[in-house]
């Protein structure tokens, strides 16, 4: 991870996130089919931009850091593909829901 974030930085109040893992298997030890799982909502903070600018042009911090894990919208943010995998979304800061701790 450490080599994307370094390769990629966002600009402005622009996040990219690795969104988590779907669960394969029930608590009960059946494997689930892919159809059978949902969207995961959480992922990964990989590089934050470095944050947007107020009218004075100073830059206005980013609440969220590298490693952070986050609550993302249903629906929102721009897929990309870095390294050959697609689990990579950019979000702008405001769009993302929470800080899961």
């Amino acid at each position: 991870m450490a080599s994307i974030a370094t390769k990629f930085r966002p600009l402005f109040d622009r996040v990219l996130v690795k969104r988590l893992d779907a669960v394969k298997q029930s608590k009960g030890g059946i494997m689930l089919p892919e159809s059978a799982s949902k969207k995961i909502r959480e992922a990964t903070v990989i590089a934050v931009g470095p944050g947007a600018r107020n009218q004075d042009g100073k830059p206005v911090p980013i609440d969220v850091n590298v490693g952070d894990r986050v609550l993302l919208p249903e629906y929102g943010g721009t897929p990309i593909q870095l390294d050959d995998d697609d689990s990579y979304t950019i979000f702008k800061e405001s769009e993302l829901l929470a800080k899961v701790e």
